[in-house]
């Protein structure tokens, strides 16, 4: 470049500068070397609002920055966890009659009730509620006129949307749903609840106590299988 070109950068690079622009926006406009841009613009005192105006776009830049990179590592999260699954998912296959015989058994034991003399089954999850109710008829042999339900709901849900939502998801008519159990939501407690159940929090309940014994009986069977240290 011969030493017309370097004026007329030269005169850019001031302009730019004495417009309150840094040298990082003067560099992606212009492309000249660091050190020409530092000793053509020495001598140029930046007013107290340009210098203001700067640090706020580099505030703004920063931000940008960060957020770019959250949402880089969150769609990289998203994808781990979407392939551990459909990892878990390939290894699981298809369960054999057994299979699913032994994840009740297992489901129960965690949130089944034990000292009702009764089945009752409670799960916020419509896939476990489905699951539940296909492995009572299954294994247990529930007669559908035996199923109960029971809904636990806060008082600003629409509780008879619930009742239709798990009355089509259970195939337990509504005029066999108990009272429901309406909890108050205290909005202004400091509790930060970070998930409330659009359709609260569905119970399967049948009143056979000989039949929740057995099912405790085979819980005992897997807990105290010889095979576990």
């Amino acid at each position: 470049m011969g030493y017309a070109g370097k004026l007329k950068e030269k005169a850019e690079v001031r302009s730019l500068r004495k417009k309150g622009y840094s040298y990082s926006e003067i560099l992606k406009k212009i492309k000249v070397s660091k050190g020409s841009l530092s000793v053509w613009c020495r001598d140029i005192v930046l007013t107290e609002k340009q210098i203001e105006m700067l640090c706020e776009r580099a505030e703004d830049g920063r931000f940008r920055s960060r957020k770019i990179i959250g949402e880089k590592r969150e769609a990289e999260r998203r994808e781990r966890i979407k392939k551990l699954r459909e990892e878990g998912m390939r290894e699981m296959g298809i369960l054999s009659c057994r299979d699913r015989f032994l994840a009740g058994v297992g489901l129960y034991a965690g949130d089944g009730a034990k000292g009702f003399q009764g089945v009752r089954f409670s799960n916020s999850d419509p896939r476990i509620i489905k699951f539940m109710m296909e492995w009572l008829r299954e294994f247990c042999k529930v007669p559908e006129g035996k199923f109960r339900g029971r809904i636990w709901i806060h008082d600003d849900q629409n509780e008879l949307g619930a009742r239709r939502f798990w009355s089509k998801t259970t195939d337990i008519p509504m005029g066999q749903f108990q009272k429901s159990y309406i909890a108050k939501n205290k909005k202004n407690s400091k509790k930060i609840r970070k998930k409330l159940h659009q359709y609260g929090i569905f119970g399967i309940e049948v009143s056979d106590a000989a039949m929740q014994r057995k099912i405790l009986g085979w819980m005992t069977g897997i807990l105290e299988n010889n095979i576990i240290n």
